[in-house]
């Protein structure tokens, strides 16, 4: 049993019934472990259903066509235009799910070659990776990039009016941006802050209108993480 787990016949020289139903079975259930360990490990950030549906399919689909292939010219030309359907995701995706789809195609281009145990062995790795690198906390942030918005009085100095407010409760902080609102009666201020995740924001904002006399406030998430 374990040898012919690890042959290559199936896929390189006949294809049989039985073993066309061994391997997209176990590239069907290899996928439905990726796809479990994705949701376990993207639950807080919101696991996408269609992508985790996707992630089922794909080792299937390539391992079908790997099957479908040959010789080892065709089994090239063939392995270059499954892994261009990558395209579709790379444009709005994240680079976690870029890999993740990388990986079920690792999946199923094992599979389809008839290596069921040894993609089995890589996505018992891999997941066991991703799980202790997103239990550990791993290259995340404790501090969220946010965009503060300070409306002044034009005659207020407010050259490090801020410092030791901001020195209180961020982390860092950069004026972006000075502009004249109200016809030149007040200016607005634009400030990159990193907000530490237990700061109270309702004690920060308190601070910063107790400073600019009431005036309009507006705290939010930067859209961009790069300083």
């Amino acid at each position: 049993m374990l040898d012919s787990l690890l042959s290559t016949s199936s896929a390189a020289d006949t294809i049989t019934l039985s073993g066309t139903i061994t391997i997209i079975l176990s590239s069907l259930a290899l996928g439905l472990f990726i796809s479990l360990i994705y949701r376990f490990t993207e639950r807080e950030r919101g696991a996408s259903a269609s992508f985790a549906v996707t992630l089922i399919m794909l080792p299937s689909i390539i391992a079908m066509i790997i099957l479908l292939v040959g010789n080892n010219a065709a089994r090239a030309l063939s392995l270059a235009g499954a892994f261009s359907i990558i395209r579709f995701r790379s444009a709005p995706g994240d680079p976690k799910d870029i890999g993740y789809i990388f990986f079920t195609l690792g999946v199923g281009l094992a599979c389809g070659m008839g290596y069921i145990l040894y993609g089995a062995i890589f996505a018992a790795i891999l997941c066991a990776a991703m799980v202790i690198l997103t239990q550990t906390g791993y290259a995340q942030k404790k501090s969220g990039s946010m965009q503060l918005k300070i409306m002044i009085p034009e005659d207020t100095d407010f050259q490090h009016l801020f410092d030791d407010i901001f020195s209180s409760y961020t982390s860092s902080f950069r004026l972006e941006r000075i502009k004249t609102a109200d016809f030149g009666a007040l200016f607005e201020l634009h400030y990159a802050v990193m907000v530490p995740d237990d700061t109270d924001q309702k004690e920060f904002i308190d601070s910063l209108r107790a400073r600019n006399g009431n005036l309009n406030i507006t705290l939010s998430l930067k859209h961009t993480e790069s300083w």
